[in-house]
């Protein structure tokens, strides 16, 4: 089954208006975060009308509907209002004329208001229904905000990613999700992540239980999303492991169609984990910058080496 959002949804969440079709409200639904300003379809054109889209009128389309008769009117409104046509959305608070709330209450289609300008109108919504409609997945794992940095906590249940995230939490960092995290793309190099709603402000503490991390540390220790920008897996320390020492080998974990810059940090008696992942995130906020600290000390290696060459050769 697609994704949907019903008309009552949007228009509750978004403080919109209704006009008319309150009855319709729960019956309706949006499939699709595209919206269609009816232009050439009011000068009569149809043959490439998106009726599945939310259709938004705006001052230039109202003022243009005010010039046509009333027989014109009622027959591009009965073309507009097609039986998939999820609503009718009304900018500045412009008026609906009649023919178009018969049109609309015909096929059972609500006409909604807004106070917004047609363009700010546009872009919240569609950046609503992009949120809402994407697509979702679950991932086992601990999401921190950590100086505006997005960082997602993995690794093998026991490892240590809830305390680890509690550490940070005392250290003044926000919790967004603990054990599940709901992942969406949001653009092409975009990825979000959030708690499902069970899980809010919500951490387990093996030996403690559940804690209440909004309750016990206040509003400011958490945080409804994040973009996801960096991965930290915790592995438990084998010797045998290859692990990177100059953050020279460049991980990425795919997330739908995002590559997530990802680091693998072993996890050992006596190592502070909070710590290492809060200068992680630092310094791939550096980074970001454009300051690497690896690319600085390889030049300085390099130099050395050059220098002690030609010593050597003189």
């Amino acid at each position: 089954m697609e994704n949907q959002v019903s008309v009552r949804q949007l228009v509750e969440d978004n403080d919109l208006k209704v006009i008319s079709g309150e009855e319709f409200l729960s019956s309706k639904f949006v499939t699709v975060s595209d919206i269609s300003r009816p232009g050439i379809e009011l000068t009569g054109y149809f043959d490439y009308y998106p009726s599945e889209r939310i259709q938004l009128l705006g001052q230039t389309e109202v003022a243009y509907i005010q010039e046509l008769s009333s027989d014109t009117k009622k027959d591009i409104f009965k073309k507009l209002a097609h039986e998939d046509t999820p609503m009718f959305l009304i900018a500045r608070e412009l008026d609906a004329t009649p023919e178009l709330i018969e049109a609309s209450n015909n096929k059972g289609i609500p006409i909604i208001q807004s106070t917004l300008p047609t363009t700010r109108l546009s872009s919240l919504i569609t950046e609503y229904l992009d949120q809402e409609l994407a697509q979702r997945q679950s991932m086992h794992g601990v999401l921190v905000d950590i100086y505006g940095i997005g960082v997602l906590i993995t690794g093998d249940s026991g490892v240590g990613k809830s305390e680890t995230a509690l550490e940070l939490i005392q250290k003044g960092h926000r919790l967004i999700a603990d054990d599940r995290v709901e992942v969406y793309q949001q653009d092409e190099k975009t990825v979000i992540g959030e708690a499902p709603k069970i899980l809010n402000h919500l951490l387990e503490i093996r030996g403690v239980g559940i804690v209440d991390v909004m309750n016990l540390y206040g509003a400011g220790a958490v945080r409804s999303h994040v973009q996801i920008e960096l991965v930290v897996n915790l592995e438990q320390w084998n010797k045998e492991g290859n692990y990177d020492r100059l953050g020279s080998g460049e991980q990425k974990q795919s997330i739908f169609d995002v590559n997530v810059a990802k680091i693998t940090v072993p996890v050992k008696v006596g190592r502070n984990l909070a710590i290492i992942i809060e200068v992680a995130a630092m310094n791939f906020r550096s980074r970001k910058m454009g300051f690497d600290a690896t690319k600085t000390f390889e030049a300085n290696l390099n130099k050395l080496i050059q220098e002690n060459s030609e010593k050597e050769e003189n």
